[in-house]
């Protein structure tokens, strides 16, 4: 049973999104928005200080509104939060809840999802940022827009992607529907790889995305080849892999050793599918034309960190194009999921059944 008067925390919602939607129950209970994020609760290497300061921050709310991954809830934050009846959190999967220290508790946790256009165009925000990022790293555009506003003119060569190779690891929802656009508005070709993809699965998704099995030169539109050959041959390599313990840090210097001086590598999925410290000494040493990256290690990325430096591109640098893990951050996308969370949060106030979408 909800208390009579809640205590509701709204977490890390950078662009102050949400309260427009959770006004409507600041009059019968108390709404406190925390937009900064603190360092995730997340194992044991994480220092006891910053477990305690997280507790504390939390302990007081019946409930919590968190954004997807923001802020981790493994099982021992959950068991420290005595107060909390009710979690909101956002899209199907959520692997940094301990959806089972919740249900031990009795805790509903509440999923809002995107509804996605159902028109056989209509692509994901985060299929849109990947294929602006490609572009955009190939095209200079962030350098040669830095340099404009500092006075200068033209200060370096773009690269055509018209006719190259796209390799794609993780030929799914997300990396399939990029390769599709590239693959039909520039002509790259398309070669795959994971760890268990077969050609005939490879064959399937080009059917899903309307695309023929082969092309007219007879070749597979998405021709699945080994880790090798997609790292030597790829012009662009795109990352789109769920992170698990299985595939965190793995791709390595092995990998980028193999890839073209001009060939660009890129990663909207999670920063550590990376190894951070292989990427950086390959980046650093100019070894690859550039790479583009929505995901990072630390999130929110530190300001002293490597990766905000202004020397990418120079003195023998790779070029390098970073944004705010913001794939996934488009208004419509996140006014929904705050719509959907405060739907459900009435509903729970009530005592209603929650909707399906429940975890």
């Amino acid at each position: 049973m909800a208390a009579k008067r809640l205590k509701i925390a709204v977490l890390d919602d950078y662009q102050h999104a949400s309260e427009k939607h959770f006004a409507k129950f600041k009059d019968q209970h108390e709404i406190v928005y925390f937009p900064d994020t603190l360092l995730p609760y997340n194992g044991p290497d994480t220092p006891q200080s910053v477990k305690d300061e997280l507790v504390k921050r939390l302990e007081p709310f019946n409930v919590i509104s968190t954004v997807r991954e923001r802020t981790p809830f493994p099982a021992e934050l959950v068991n420290r939060l005595p107060n909390l009846q009710l979690l909101m959190t956002q899209a199907r999967r959520n692997l940094s809840l301990d959806l089972d220290a919740f249900k031990a508790r009795g805790i509903p946790v509440a999923t809002a999802v995107h509804v996605h256009a159902t028109d056989e165009n209509a692509v994901e925000s985060t299929v849109e940022h990947i294929v602006t990022m490609i572009l955009a790293l190939a095209r200079n555009i962030a350098a040669d827009d830095a340099a404009m506003k500092a006075g200068l003119w033209q200060t370096g060569l773009c690269t055509s992607l018209s006719g190259k190779t796209l390799g794609i690891i993780g030929l799914g929802r997300l990396g399939g529907a990029a390769a599709r656009i590239l693959h039909i508005g520039f002509g790259m070709k398309i070669i795959a790889w994971s760890q268990n993809l077969t050609q005939e699965a490879a064959d399937e998704q080009a059917v899903h995305f309307n695309l023929p099995v082969t092309t007219s030169t007879g070749e597979k539109t998405f021709k699945v080849v080994s880790r090798e050959e997609l790292f030597s041959t790829s012009d662009v390599v795109s990352l789109n892999y769920v992170l698990s313990d299985r595939t965190r840090g793995f791709i390595t210097s092995k990998d980028f050793d193999l890839m073209k001086p001009s060939a660009f590598f890129h990663n909207t999925s999670r920063g550590p599918l990376v190894n951070e410290q292989d990427l950086l000494n390959t980046l650093k040493a100019g070894k690859i034309r550039g790479a583009a990256l929505d995901v990072f290690w630390q999130e929110p990325l530190p300001v002293d960190s490597e990766w905000r430096s202004s020397e990418w591109g120079k003195n023998g640098r790779s070029h390098l194009l970073i944004t705010p893990h913001t794939g996934y951050v488009e208004e419509m996308a996140i006014n929904g999921f705050y719509e959907q969370a405060t739907r459900d949060l009435q509903a729970w106030i009530e005592g209603k059944e929650l909707p399906l979408r429940l975890v």
